[in-house]
């Protein structure tokens, strides 16, 4: 961990000795929620506050990482796609043991800080993609599962599953309604990609709406749209029912030929006593009479940016994290001393690096193409850079939207992915 701030208080009180209850987890993420956008005075504590037994279901009972290696390879993924509720993910990083001390929160939306107002890869450790721009984290969250599905299909041999994760997305309204997640889990439901699992956060409320609700732009059948892309969905159920989302959460992991979407009914800023359900809740800081209000509300006694002990410790995933890594790595050694040259193709493709030779015959396809002179159209030319690419780059993949024989982006060594996994071209 990153310095003294995190975990290394000394005892509030005699709570300390006592378990984490799921409701004091929850009520941590919402007193960071509304005390960050608070102190920022700009930001949407509505989410984080309306998600967050979501959240304790998810990262306390089922989400397999790391906080010590945000990294390693077969951790499972999280993605918040609607990520202006950004400080549920850094409430729930900060509060399992990654290194994000309180002083980031405190920091959340200033200039140079690791909290910025949506959620960007490189800032904080554990973020795996920036998002903001509705749908696009849903989509994502697509292709990692299928990278997941891709390198399954390649690397695992019998008794050897060393790729081997879920891929988890929070999605809301918003995400529902851009144009990009009906093509994403559409293309999801298609290749049956079981290893992806979404919670929609089904908190009926609009910021536009004269009444708030929703109602008045949005009235798809979420689950009729969801079962004709071909997905299993679950719900709707209270999102507030931690043991209700943990039983989903379970039958979402048994689906194995289906991508899954939750749907959980919240109530957006939950505990707020007067902006509750409301879409003043959405994108403002509550402000400090409804901050207070709310402290007393849900029966959270503890000072701003403060979080006793004994929550901290019901949150703390290092150990686990630890062991669950280390479970995988004795895996990998057993699968490397079977499989050298797999294991070594593996570790250079996660280590980003390029395959060895490959500038030299990238030099020397652009001095063959250049000794030719031929004029070609450029998607002739982009055809042939291709032919020679994706035998090199294996990990290459590409695709045209239906357009392959106009656009020419089909080499040809590609294959097209299917539903059994494999290949390299959708």
């Amino acid at each position: 961990m990153g310095g003294a701030e995190y975990n290394l208080r000394a005892p509030m009180d005699s709570s300390v000795t006592a378990k984490a209850t799921d409701a004091e987890l929850a009520n941590s993420i919402r007193a960071l929620a509304m005390d960050a956008v608070e102190a920022a005075k700009s930001g949407h504590p509505g989410m984080p506050m309306g998600m967050a037994e979501i959240a304790v279901a998810l990262w306390k009972r089922h989400l397999r990482h790391n906080p010590a290696n945000p990294g390693w390879p077969d951790r499972d993924r999280f993605i918040l796609s609607n990520g202006h509720g950004s400080m549920l993910l850094y409430s729930l990083l900060h509060l399992t043991g990654y290194d994000l001390p309180i002083g980031e929160l405190h920091r959340f939306r200033q200039l140079g800080s690791k909290t910025p107002g949506h959620p960007e890869r490189g800032c904080a450790p554990g973020v795996e993609t920036t998002t903001g721009p509705l749908g696009q984290g849903i989509s994502n969250a697509v292709g990692m599962a299928l990278a997941e599905r891709l390198l399954a299909a390649e690397f695992n041999r019998p008794g050897h599953p060393i790729v081997d994760h879920y891929t988890y997305a929070f999605m809301g309204d918003g995400c529902m309604m851009e144009g990009v997640s009906h093509e994403s889990c559409s293309l999801a439901g298609t290749l049956g990609l079981g290893k992806l699992i979404a919670v929609y956060d089904d908190n009926g409320i609009s910021i536009d709406s004269d009444k708030g609700e929703i109602k008045q732009w949005f009235t798809d059948d979420v689950r009729k749209r969801f079962e004709s892309y071909g997905w299993h969905v679950i719900g709707p159920l209270d999102g507030h029912d931690v043991e209700a989302l943990d039983r989903a959460l379970k039958r979402a992991k048994r689906e194995k030929s289906r991508p899954t979407l939750i749907l959980a009914r919240t109530t957006i800023a939950k505990g707020a006593p007067t902006k509750a359900n409301t879409g003043a809740a959405h994108g403002a800081a509550l402000g400090a009479q409804e901050v207070a209000a709310t402290r007393q509300a849900i029966g959270w006694p503890y000072p701003a940016f403060e979080i006793p002990q004994h929550v901290y410790d019901g949150w703390d995933a290092r150990e686990a994290g630890k062991r669950a890594e280390k479970n995988w790595r004795r895996r990998f050694a057993a699968y490397e001393k079977a499989f050298p040259a797999e294991a070594a193709e593996f570790k250079r493709r996660m280590a980003g690096e390029l395959p060895d030779g490959f500038a030299a015959m990238a030099e020397r396809l652009v001095a063959e193409f250049n000794q030719k002179a031929e004029t070609v159209a450029t998607r002739r030319a982009s055809q042939l850079a291709l032919d020679a690419l994706v035998p090199a780059l294996p990990e290459l993949i590409g695709g045209s939207a239906d357009l392959t024989g106009s656009n020419l982006t089909m080499a040809k060594s590609s294959k097209v992915i299917g539903r059994e996994g494999g290949g390299n071209y959708v």
